[in-house]
């Protein structure tokens, strides 16, 4: 028989580990005073690439930017 006692707040209440970090993750950057809340928000910003196949060759990447204001 399985206990519920061991389970963590975040994953009762619905939550994945990482929708739960990055909620943690915002309130601490918000909470920190200039010039260190602007340089934490800057690194928050997240840049890839995706490449699509076709027919087992890849074609040329594209380039994404991706932050929260978006």
């Amino acid at each position: 028989m399985a206990s519920t006692a061991a389970v963590p707040f975040w994953r009762s209440a619905g939550m994945t580990y990482i929708s739960y970090s990055n909620i943690c993750a915002n309130l601490v950057r918000n909470c920190l005073k200039e010039p260190y809340k602007s340089e934490a928000i800057s690194r928050e910003k997240v840049h890839f690439s995706a490449t699509k196949w076709v027919d087992g060759k890849p074609e040329k990447p594209t380039i994404r930017t991706d932050s929260p204001d978006e």
